[in-house]
Parts: C-alpha cells; sequence; structure tokens
C-alpha cells in the first residue's frame, strides 16, 4: 500500500481547516502522489481559503542556492503573494500574518540535523503562538526512516539556523513529530495540529513509500544525496569541496591539492560498514574551487541500514586533514547568520570534534560520547513519535 501524505489526508478531509483563511508555508516538495502542488491543490478548491505563501531557504520553488536570501514576491502560478523565510527575516512577522487565522507547513525534511526546513517551521510555530494563529503541519515519510537515531547531539552553546535544538544529527522523526518534540520542549504552547500520514512505517525508507522524489533544495536530488547528507553536510565547514556545482553533491568530496588514491586508501582501511570509497576527479561548476579540476574519493553507499554517515564523513575530513596539514583548512566565512564561531562547531552542534581532529585524534575515539547521547536523545523523544 501506497503511504498518503498529510497534505492528501487533508485535501480528503478538509473539515479540519473550513472557515480558516490559510497562508501555506511550502516549496516544490509540498505536491499530491501524481504531482500536484499543494498551492495548485488547496488554492483550486472552494473547500479552503489560501491567501498567502511562504517559501524557506531556496524559496518557494527552489531556485536560489543554498545561502542566498531571497526576496518576497508574488506566485505566478497563482498570483497570491509570497513572503521569504529567508531574506530579511526567518520568522512570520505580524504584517505577513494579518488577515491569515491559520498557516499550513508542508515541506518535505530530509532527516539530519542541520537541514534548515525544520528551524524554519520552529520559527512558524514561535510567531503563531504570539500571534494566536494555528499551525498545521501536513506530514511527511523522514526519508531515512525512522528507527537509526545516530550523531552527537547539539550542545545549546552552539544553536544557530543548522541546529536549533538539541536533536541527535540523524534523528529519525518526522516534520510532524518534531513539531510535537519543539513545542514541548521549548513550551511555545502553539495552537498545534498534525496531520498524519497513513501508512507510513518507521522501518521505510523514502523509496518504499511509493511516493515521488522531489529534490527538496538544488542540491539535494536524489534518495541517495540525503542517505549521505548526515556527514556530507559536515564538508560545508571546510575548505574542501562537497561536490557542490557536479551531479553528485555530498558523494564527491575533495580539493584541488589532494590524492585521491592515498584519500581511498586510508578510508577504505577504516572499514566503515556499508560504504566504499573509490578514488575520483570532479570539476565543480561553482561554490568551491569552481573550474578547477579536484582530486578526492566518491562515497558510495553499499548498505544503507549499515552506514553510518555521521563517523564516515568525519574520518574522511580526518584524513584528508591528515594527508596535507598545510593546505587543509576549517571554513572562516560567516556560515548560515553565525559570525562567531566556526562553521564546522555550528555543524557538529561543539567545538569537541574539530579540537579532535586537530590534535590528531581519530573521530572513531569520540563514538561512545554520541552513542551514550543519542540514546539519551531517544529516549527524549519517544513521546513526541506518531507512528
Amino acid at each position: 500500500m501506497r503511504v498518503r501524505s498529510g497534505l492528501e489526508e487533508l485535501l480528503a478531509r478538509p473539515a479540519r481547516v473550513r472557515g480558516l483563511r490559510l497562508g501555506l508555508v511550502a516549496n516544490p516538495t509540498a505536491v499530491t502522489a501524481d504531482l500536484v502542488h499543494a498551492s495548485q491543490a488547496l488554492g483550486s478548491s472552494r473547500r479552503f481559503d489560501l491567501r498567502a505563501l511562504f517559501g524557506p531557504e531556496h524559496g518557494l520553488w527552489a531556485c536560489e542556492q543554498d545561502m542566498e536570501e531571497v526576496a518576497d514576491g508574488r506566485d505566478p502560478a497563482s498570483g497570491l503573494p509570497v513572503y521569504s523565510l529567508y531574506g530579511a527575516t526567518r520568522k512570520p512577522t505580524a504584517r505577513m500574518l494579518e488577515g491569515l487565522d491559520a498557516l499550513v507547513f508542508d515541506v518535505q525534511d530530509v532527516g539530519s540535523r542541520y537541514y534548515t526546513f525544520v528551524y524554519t517551521m520552529l520559527h512558524v510555530l514561535q510567531a503563531a503562538a504570539r500571534h494566536g494563529r494555528r499551525v498545521v503541519v501536513l506530514d511527511r515519510p523522514n526519508p531515512l526512516g525512522g528507527l537509526v537515531v545516530d550523531g552527537n547531539v547539539l550542545d545549546p552553546s552552539f544553536r544557530s539556523f543548522v541546529g536549533m535544538h538539541p536533536l541527535a544529527v540523524r534523528h529519525g522523526m518526522t516534520v510532524g513529530e518534531l513539531a510535537r518534540l519543539f513545542d514541548h520542549e521549548l513550551g511555545l504552547g502553539a495552537d498545534l495540529d498534525v496531520v498524519t500520514m497513513r501508512g507510513w512505517r518507521r522501518a521505510m525508507h523514502y523509496d518504499e513509500t511509493g511516493l515521488p522524489w522531489v529534490p527538496p533544495s538544488p542540491n539535494m536530488p536524489t534518495l541517495e544525496t540525503a542517505f549521505v547528507y548526515p556527514g556530507g553536510g559536515l564538508v560545508e565547514g571546510t575548505n574542501l569541496s562537497e561536490g557542490r556545482g557536479t551531479t553528485r553533491p555530498f558523494e564527491l568530496v575533495g580539493a584541488p591539492w589532494l590524492d585521491p588514491w592515498a584519500l581511498a586508501r586510508s578510508l577504505e582501511a577504516e572499514k566503515v560498514p556499508g560504504a566504499r570509497f573509490r578514488p575520483a576527479f570532479f570539476t565543480p561548476t561553482f561554490q568551491k574551487h569552481a573550474g578547477r579540476p579536484c582530486g578526492g574519493v566518491q562515497v558510495h553507499v553499499t548498505d544503507r541500514r549499515r552506514f553510518p554517515a555521521f563517523l564516515a564523513y568525519l574520518l574522511l575530513i580526518f584524513h584528508a586533514r591528515r594527508l596535507d596539514p598545510g593546505r587543509f583548512a576549517w571554513r572562516e566565512a560567516p556560515y548560515e547568520y553565525e559570525r562567531t564561531k566556526p562553521a564546522v562547531d555550528v555543524l557538529c552542534g561543539t567545538d569537541r570534534i574539530r579540537r579532535a581532529i586537530d590534535a590528531g585524534r581519530s573521530p572513531r575515539r569520540l563514538v561512545p560520547h554520541w552513542r551514550a547521547e543519542a540514546a539519551r536523545f531517544r529516549r527524549r523523544r519517544a513521546r513526541h513519535l506518531l507512528y
């Protein structure tokens, strides 16, 4: 049986928003199983009163690259106003909420702590609670499934827009479950309504749901990308290319000075479960090292259920630094509105990992610590699970 998304459940049972003037927070992933966008499905039906649209990072139609701010505008398809939640503000303002009774959130997450969409949802919950609006979250599958919890838990002193709450890196929760956790743990008191999916089970990966994959952002083209992203996202905190500007972002990692064979040999010797590391050359067309041939590796996931992405990519960074410490560097430029802490620290949610790597200590030595953190997080999340 195919999974029915929260959007499809709302379309079938519209009574829960009857009479409410709606704003829709969405991006291209907000589609039905036959690829009708939520703005069209809600806007073309007399059962719904859709008044405005809101876009997260990358914009309503995901045209902008990462960390490119998006301006307000008007949707060419519906003619509705589009308010950006990744531009002059990241939180809905009183002006944006005028004439609305509720905000409907329908954005596909990818299951990694660093992905900003769930923090846009958190801002929506905060603004709605403050201004007395309802929030209706249309639930969607966690593409990585809902069983595995992996990676460390963010230290709140490293809070940023790539980690606004102490979650494990791979949290194993749906957006609806996260909304419940945020509301409870932060004491928001939001008027929250989660429209649950039908037929989703926690063991399911996205390609087992029967739902179409729509890239949620320009550099998340495939489900395979999502499976490496809990580790691949960390490369953004270094001067290594994470493969942006190639057809395999986050799977290809390298730099112009790296020896791909030496890096692959070092990583293969680590015997990372469910993965192989192939020596590779690639030339990014934009962002880091654009137009310059880079040596590195392609990460091939051979067994999704065993692959520890967070550890794998920390090992990749560790060995890339070890092979050429003179040219390796941590990213120093401002990152996701953070201007003081190193990017890798806000991604890791701690400075402990960076300091260990700089001291020549393998990330493997930190695994027991973050496994204990993940176990505590698993207990925290239990009361908020819906499936």
